[in-house]
């Protein structure tokens, strides 16, 4: 691994811990897999000799962005006509779409793994979740493996939230039997991943995270032991919470899921949720007092929200707030940077029905950053500082699409949107993605690999 002098930025979105600023006309110098300095006129200095220096007139250089909650085996259930949730009924979906679903080969994860860390890189994640939970008994219990194997061949950093559900449908779950596993082989193969992957050490590209799918597809002990072991092993807690399911689980146990889980301890400092979109102001304000997060995942609100989540009143009460993708079941692409841009917009779409204020633009590229590299528990990467992590995008803003927007470069993923592919993405001081290209990877022969595994599905 190299050193790089990323010379003349045009700005460069530095953090010191109180928030995003600009930083204009300046170099940033890495080392190794930290960032060392950011300053102008760096390449005059000692500390620059020896460093590969790029050019990076007129770029605009931001904090790589951090996916927190995804379904990467998803990609190969993408842009289907039969699947268009506009045509069948939420039920009419899960029965159509969980026995493809369970056709999926180890193969199979491996290339839709590669597909949706390909496009993240792209356009500028440095970090991502992936929340699997899909293990047809054909396919074997190495498909996360298979993902870290992904994830190293593309140079991203990768957490794996291993998910599973252990509820049969004659019990109510929408889960067919072919995907199912027991509590027990659920947490055996957590703790495998764990005892091999987890690295918890600064710049760590591997961790684990306990993630039991839904409350609504699994038993009570499959949650109940799963916080048991996360917090024995000194890992995270994941799980889908508030996209629907709250009147199932109070029908079956009483009470709504937020009180369900906090019940069970799955909930605090250590936990996040996925989505939330139905959760009470009071809701919200017990997630704020435990400390539990939330990934806001904003493009499924198009296709499955029945209403557009409540991040003004998740700011408002102190909610702890990243952003995720979700999975292309719900969202047919992988791309969190256009995340930013629909979390922004679907909240000023909805602003006159709300009792709190649109959070700040800036504040949408803060969930994808800093928000997001808080609920999984890090504190080396999500800002560009000296000593965090080399984790960083960088787009070239001397083109068309960006005249008039210059002045404000903090505002601008949430406001104008970075539709294209970027110039460099850097995670850990390895240049990842530059000029068009993956380093040192054929991309047309990968693709090629991934529509072959695809066609072996039977849709």
């Amino acid at each position: 691994m190299g050193n790089y002098l990323l010379r003349n930025c045009a700005a460069v979105m530095v953090d010191n811990g109180a928030g995003p600023r600009v930083r204009r006309d300046v170099d940033l110098l890495t080392d190794g897999p930290a960032i060392k300095a950011i300053a102008p006129n760096l390449s005059a200095t000692p500390e620059a000799e020896g460093a590969e220096v790029i050019d990076a007139s007129g770029w605009f250089v931001y904090p790589g962005l951090v996916n927190t909650h995804h379904h990467f085996f998803q990609t190969f259930v993408r842009n289907r006509a039969d699947l268009d949730w506009t045509k069948l009924s939420v039920l009419e979906w899960l029965d159509r779409i969980y026995p493809i679903f369970s056709q999926l080969t180890e193969d199979c994860f491996y290339h839709s793994s590669l597909t949706a860390m390909a496009e993240l890189i792209k356009h500028g994640c440095t970090t991502a979740l992936d929340h699997q939970y899909c293990f047809p008994r054909h396919a074997g219990k190495y498909l996360v493996d298979r993902q870290f194997e992904a994830a190293e061949r593309l140079g991203i950093r990768y957490h794996a939230g291993r998910g599973g559900n252990t509820l049969p449908k004659s019990e109510g779950s929408t889960i067919p039997d072919a995907m199912l596993e027991t509590t027990d082989e659920f947490l055996a193969d957590c703790e495998r991943l764990i005892d091999r992957y987890h690295d918890g050490s600064p710049f760590s590209l591997r961790q684990v995270v306990v993630s039991p799918c839904q409350p609504v597809n699994s038993y009570r002990e499959t949650f109940v032991e799963s916080v048991a072991l996360a917090r024995d092993k000194g890992v995270l807690l994941h799980t889908h919470v508030g996209e629907g399911e709250s009147p199932v689980i109070e029908a079956r146990h009483g009470k709504r899921t937020v009180d369900y889980l906090e019940e069970m301890g799955f909930a605090g400092p250590d936990v996040f949720y996925a989505h939330c979109w139905e959760l009470t102001h009071a809701e919200l304000a017990k997630l704020a007092a435990s400390g539990t997060g939330v990934s806001h995942c904003p493009e499924p609100v198009y296709l499955v929200g029945t209403e557009v989540t409540d991040i003004p009143a998740m700011a408002a009460f102190g909610v702890r707030v990243g952003l995720g993708c979700d999975g292309a079941a719900s969202n047919d692409n992988s791309n969190l940077m256009h995340c930013i841009h629909s979390a922004y917009m679907l909240q000023c779409l909805v602003a006159s029905s709300r009792s709190h204020p649109v959070p700040a633009p800036v504040d949408f590229l803060r969930y994808a950053t800093t928000g997001s590299a808080a609920l999984l528990g890090r504190t080396d990467i999500g800002r560009l500082v000296p000593g965090m992590a080399a984790d960083l995008f960088a787009i070239d803003t001397r083109r068309m699409d960006y005249v008039g927007t210059r002045h404000d470069p903090l505002s601008l993923p949430a406001k104008l949107g970075i539709g294209m592919a970027t110039d460099l993405t850097m995670i850990n001081g390895r240049i990842v993605w530059a000029n068009g290209e993956f380093p040192g990877i054929d991309e047309a022969e990968m693709a090629a690999d991934a529509e072959a595994t695809l066609a072996t599905i039977d849709f």
